[in-house]
């Protein structure tokens, strides 16, 4: 993950998309495409009002503002580094496809 992304602590994040029509619904699509990583180290997210939560196997969790926020927490969550881009876990989620 490129550490710029996790370092602004902004309200408004460009992951946000643009403020019109139904914006849980992006947030639940975004959420789910998250998941998809996610899964692999054991973590969930789901979104709760005007963000998101994350959460682990063991009861742990974090609220997380944006999903610039989110591979940060979830190293934090999952005790080990979380790469999206992992060669691993591409190879992982193209099985499961």
């Amino acid at each position: 993950m490129c550490g710029l992304c996790g370092a602004f602590g902004a309200p408004d994040h460009w992951s946000d998309g643009v403020r019109s029509g139904p914006a849980q619904a992006e947030r639940r699509a975004r959420a789910s495409a998250a998941n998809r990583v996610l899964g692999l180290y054991g973590l969930r997210l789901a979104a709760w009002a005007d963000r998101y939560t994350l959460a682990g196997r063991t009861g742990r969790s974090a609220v997380v503002d944006h999903l610039g926020a989110l591979w940060p927490a979830a190293e934090r969550l999952a005790g080990r580094p979380c790469d999206p881009l992992d060669p691993a876990v591409i190879a992982a989620l193209e099985a499961k496809a």
